[in-house]
């Protein structure tokens, strides 16, 4: 778990911890969340149908949670590698531009200079 976690993130944290038979408090805690936000995503989570209570005081996940976490850990997989290409892109392009800058830079540094003898400086 990152220090900045997007919603569907946040949700997976915390159905991976019930998929364990969790209470509320042990979720709060492996879930990194403060109470009022573990209050909110319950509420969401079990009207959702992707956690229920056991007990009244244990959570647990759905069958729907289940399949929630299967299709998020594919969904960050292909997003991990997404990102890696973007970045490696990313890169290509500050190439680039830093050699279209070099070239401008040279371009204007022998029109500047044309018509001068090199030895001139």
């Amino acid at each position: 778990m990152g220090a900045y976690r997007d919603r569907l993130q946040i949700i997976a944290d915390i159905l991976l911890v019930t998929s364990r038979r969790s209470r509320k408090t042990q979720i709060m805690y492996q879930a990194n969340l403060s109470h009022r936000l573990l209050c909110r995503y319950m509420n969401e989570l079990t009207g959702a149908d992707l956690i229920t209570s056991e007990d009244g005081d244990f959570y647990v996940l759905t069958g729907k949670g289940k399949t929630f976490l299967d299709l998020h850990e594919t969904y960050s997989k292909r997003e991990r590698r997404l990102r890696a290409r973007l970045e490696c892109l990313e890169k290509e392009r500050a190439q680039l531009e830093n050699m279209s800058c070099l070239k401008n830079h040279l371009n204007d540094y022998s029109k500047k200079n044309s018509g001068r003898d090199w030895r001139q400086g």
